[in-house]
């Protein structure tokens, strides 16, 4: 086992390169299997969840071909199997979208029972829905998903609640359609318009993505070779410009998109943020202590809830009293334990938790509950006085490429040493 060490009382100056999306990734990567070919993605991050799908492609019969550390060659022509069990489905929660895909393959697929990340109740309800809908007969086991269908045929789909997950699963089961179906109350993440994208690239006839409802007129055949790039990490690049801020800092985040930021953006400058944008570069200085707010997590193009977990370390050190509310996932405040642990005064109200910002915090040892959650931790670790130590870094190698070497290089002193 691994832990972090962070000397902290830092305040980080520099750039960042951000990698590719691993929310988007996660669907890319399992959308090969519809087309009968191969696909050669660049900018895939390297990261603990990628490496399990492809290992799981591999057991259904891919080649997946490393050419560097961020390009993937991967040839799905001689795949004939739609069983994906094995213990590595069970490691993330994003191993789910091999039901779509395979479905649009095969027109069956048995898959384990996906893991991730332990923020609450994350159901697949509006995926099964989607799935039957469209001529699907799903059987849920205690720990596999069965769904089969002699041909996948079109129709229309009310997702009951917006679904990102839901939202790409239907569609990625609905390329090979007999006819015509229709998605509404669709997500509009970037990571979903970056996959309807990509499927667009392999041939299928896909429109609306990123707006309410997305259309997919089912296609025949598709291309038999695909080059591709992933969109950058939204996430990431609102990891490190959350932590300028927390840190009083000045960093410039490179490669990602802006557009995509712009609730961030605006949010940060109440805090008093100075943000400048350039083309695909975002700079952020903090000269003195944040501000606090309130926010409230909401779909795309709201304030996403996978940032909450960093901005909460801002708010737990800004001038006042601040909260958030989460309204996507239940479950997702186990970081604020910790951060009481460092000296934070934050309280939990049903889905709310109040942030009364302290002047510092204190180094300590801390737990990674969740993903961001460990994100967040290491911002934190940056800030405190003292030496902070993260257990459970499991969660954060997920979804993070060289999180510790980029921000070593802005400034931070941290360190990944084998926990005794």
């Amino acid at each position: 086992m691994e832990k972090l060490i962070i000397r902290g009382n830092k305040r980080l100056k520099g750039s960042v390169n951000v990698s590719g999306a691993k929310n988007s990734a996660v669907a890319l990567i399992p959308a090969t299997l519809i087309m009968k070919g191969i696909v050669v993605l660049d900018n895939v991050p390297n990261i603990s969840d990628l490496r399990e799908y492809f290992i799981i492609l591999e057991q259904l019969g891919a080649k997946v071909e490393h050419i560097n550390k961020h390009k993937i060659k991967i040839d799905t022509r001689y795949i004939s199997d739609y069983r994906a069990l094995s213990e590595n489905v069970k490691r993330f929660r994003a191993s789910y979208y091999l039901l779509g895909a395979l479905l649009a393959r095969s027109n069956k697929a048995i898959v384990g029972m996906p893991g991730g990340c332990n923020i609450g109740a994350r159901p697949i309800d509006q995926h099964i829905k989607g799935f039957e809908l469209l001529g699907a007969e799903v059987e849920v086991g205690d720990d596999y998903v069965f769904a089969k269908s002699n041909q996948i045929t079109g129709n229309v789909v009310d997702f009951d609640v917006v679904s990102v997950g839901a939202t790409i699963n239907v569609m990625l089961s609905s390329v090979r359609c007999d006819g015509e179906t229709i998605l509404n109350n669709c997500a509009k993440e970037p990571h979903v318009v970056d996959v309807a994208n990509f499927l667009n690239e392999m041939g299928a006839n896909i429109s609306g993505a990123g707006t309410d409802t997305i259309k997919i007129i089912g296609v025949k055949e598709l291309k038999e070779y695909v080059e591709y790039s992933v969109v950058p990490d939204q996430i990431e690049a609102g990891t490190f410009m959350i932590a300028a801020v927390a840190t009083q800092g000045d960093i410039t985040v490179k490669k990602c998109n802006p557009e995509h930021m712009q609730v961030l953006i605006d949010e940060i400058e109440k805090m008093g943020a100075e943000v400048t944008v350039n083309l695909d570069e975002i700079r952020v200085v903090m000269n003195g202590r944040p501000k606090n707010i309130d926010i409230e997590t909401l779909p795309y193009p709201g304030f996403p809830t996978d940032l909450q977990s960093q901005l909460g370390v801002s708010l737990s050190i800004a001038l006042g009293e601040g909260s958030i509310t989460e309204s996507i996932w239940e479950s997702r405040f186990g970081y604020t334990i910790e951060l009481n642990k460092m000296g934070a005064n934050i309280s939990l109200v049903d889905k709310k938790a109040i942030f009364k910002g302290v002047d510092k915090l204190n180094g300590a040892s801390v737990t990674a509950t969740d993903l961001r959650a460990g994100a967040a931790l290491i911002i934190a670790g940056i800030i405190a006085d003292g030496e902070t130590e993260i257990s459970n870094l499991g969660h954060i190698d997920r979804g993070y490429e060289d999180i510790e070497e980029k921000f070593r290089n802005i400034g931070a002193d941290i360190e990944r040493v084998e926990k005794i």
